[in-house]
């Protein structure tokens, strides 16, 4: 349970958390291993995860004592709509750590954080927390899928996920100034919930610095129209304030709609334009972003276009219109070629039966991707960040490289521990 001054208290938005069973630090709330999460405390271990806690005692209350898991645990705590700093703090008097950090729907912050015995890190990370409420009589409508997503719910839940995780602290606080980065787009960019699936909007995150948040509205078999329908722009809009980005990858859903006005030079362009104007009118800086590639090799070994005018014609708005572009379906191309038609398998869903729980079917899915795959896209994103020269250039955080996709990082250096959620559901679209 949480110590007395911590249960049953009031949801605000700020906190100061001591975690382990020794003396919390002045000004701290204590966190017990026992402390599971409930509306009644508003806070707490969530999902059924576990910790044990350790006091090694010493002069540093704060740093003395920690709870740690060699497995996968959840910390919720409830909060309500908008961008919060996040400080960890991490590591063990006596032994070593090793840490990832995943907020909300797996979106990465910290990669691989590990300590030596007696050493220890603090990390801030800026964190969206959204709502679906536009205004008192209208919200988002979600699809069911997204009825349980963490992005969705009412709190901010962390994901610890390590060899030896030690978490001695954690603090939240309201930052309403921090830039936001508003997400549209389809299941190439979404938040996904469940391993193996990922996007490059949940990879995204780890390579900024506090001061800018990434609100990833979009979701899966999403096209222009249809986020439009679900008043998914009304929400961002919403919430939108001078100086946030909003960043628009459409193409591979849309392509599909066959109305009379439909088309690349129809209803795409018509589309791209009304979201570049609105965000305009907000304050708010568009950039437009081709759509990913799919997984598509001919004979020769070359990616064959199967997204038809549409990437061209995203271009083609881009340059009309003077908004900045990233060229993601051209980087992605070089990308997959640079792997090869069969390793590239190994960015995509591709993984034989019985890899995960309840697959009875081996998964061969050539348009979403792997964490691998995600994370090398938002290495794309990034680079087109930078040769945009975007104001959010400045918030890159000092150990992000740079990246050419004819140059992919090597499977083999890649590090990633699944998340404890799973599904062999193919998300909507393709």
């Amino acid at each position: 349970m949480l110590s007395t001054a911590a249960a049953a208290q009031p949801t605000k938005a700020a906190f100061k958390f001591d975690f382990g069973p020794g003396k919390a630090s002045p000004g701290y709330q204590q966190v017990l291993p026992t402390a599971v999460y409930s509306p009644t405390t508003g806070c707490g271990f969530d999902f059924g995860t576990t910790v044990s806690g350790a006091d090694r005692g010493g002069k540093d209350a704060l740093k003395g004592d920690f709870v740690t898991s060699d497995k996968p645990f959840y910390f919720s705590v409830d909060l309500p709509e908008g961008n919060y700093n996040v400080t960890v703090t991490l590591g063990d008097a006596q032994g070593a750590s090793s840490t990832s950090l995943r907020a909300e729907s797996r979106r990465l912050l910290l990669q691989k954080a590990e300590t030596t015995p007696g050493k220890f890190i603090t990390q801030t990370f800026t964190v969206n927390i959204k709502s679906r409420q536009i205004t008192p009589t209208t919200t988002v409508q979600l699809k069911p899928r997204e009825l349980n997503k963490l992005d969705w719910d009412n709190k901010l839940t962390l994901e610890f996920n390590g060899v030896h995780t030690c978490l001695n602290a954690l603090e939240i606080t309201p930052a309403p100034t921090a830039v936001t980065v508003f997400l549209a787009g389809n299941s190439t960019v979404v938040n996904q919930d469940d391993e193996p699936w990922a996007a490059w909007g949940q990879m995204i995150p780890r390579f900024f610095k506090p001061g800018v948040a990434i609100a990833n509205h979009a979701e899966s078999g999403l096209s222009l129209g249809s986020f439009l329908g679900s008043k998914r722009l009304d929400k961002v809009l919403s919430v939108m304030k001078p100086g946030d980005y909003l960043f628009i990858e459409f193409g591979h859903n849309d392509q599909k709609e066959k109305g009379p006005n439909d088309g690349a030079y129809n209803s795409y362009t018509e589309r791209l334009r009304h979201f570049v104007s609105e965000a305009r009118k907000k304050g708010g800086l568009p950039v437009i972003v081709t759509s990913t590639s799919r997984r598509s090799f001919g004979p020769d070994g070359k990616i064959v276009n199967s997204l038809s005018d549409y990437p061209a014609a995203a271009r083609a708005v881009a340059q009309q219109d003077n908004v900045p572009l990233i060229d993601l379906n051209a980087m992605t191309v070089k990308l997959y070629e640079a792997i090869g038609p069969e390793e590239s398998k190994k960015a995509f869903v591709h993984y034989p039966a019985n890899t995960y729980a309840g697959q009875t079917q081996a998964l061969a899915d050539d348009t979403h991707f792997n964490p691998y795959g995600a994370f090398e896209i938002a290495k794309c994103i990034v680079e087109g960040i930078k040769a945009n020269k975007l104001g959010l250039v400045k918030f890159l955080r000092n150990d992000t490289p740079a990246f050419d996709p004819t140059h992919p990082d090597a499977l083999a250096s890649w590090s990633w521990l699944d998340s404890p959620r799973s599904t062999v559901v193919k998300p909507d679209g393709n």
